[in-house]
């Protein structure tokens, strides 16, 4: 995703001119992120699946969504190497963000929201460039 982010943004941003070289050439990587100053697709999925898993758990616990959420299939899972659930991307993200305890910080929705923003703001979930 963040590939096709960068292609976007380079068509959008056009060509750099080069002073030391004297010509026209594409922007790095580095180059887009300065100039756009906007977090990146997959850190907006970070985030929003984070602010998704604060709303679940201040449910109640007789919700269809929390039950869902904890719900185990009883099915085994396939061999290999295993797939990413939506609980194990939610889990390493709040550990980057929340430290120790982000689960229990869930419950508070202001102490919640006030680590979502201060993650975006930090730039907290950005993931190096590929």
């Amino acid at each position: 995703m963040n590939v096709f982010e960068r292609k976007m943004y380079r068509r959008i941003l056009g060509l750099v001119y080069d002073n030391e070289k004297e010509n026209w050439r594409i922007p790095t990587n580095k180059e887009i992120y300065a100039s756009v100053k906007k977090p990146t697709i997959t850190e907006t999925i970070r985030l929003n699946r984070l602010r998704w898993f604060g709303h679940v758990q201040r449910m109640e616990e007789n919700r269809i969504p929390k039950k869902v959420l904890y719900m185990n299939m009883g099915t085994r899972r396939l061999r290999g190497r295993p797939r990413n659930r939506w609980q194990d991307e939610v889990r390493e993200g709040g550990r980057i963000v929340g430290g120790e305890g982000w689960q229990e910080k869930a419950h508070n929705r202001e102490e919640w929201k006030k680590l979502l923003r201060r993650a975006r703001n930090c730039r907290i979930l950005h993931m190096p460039m590929e």
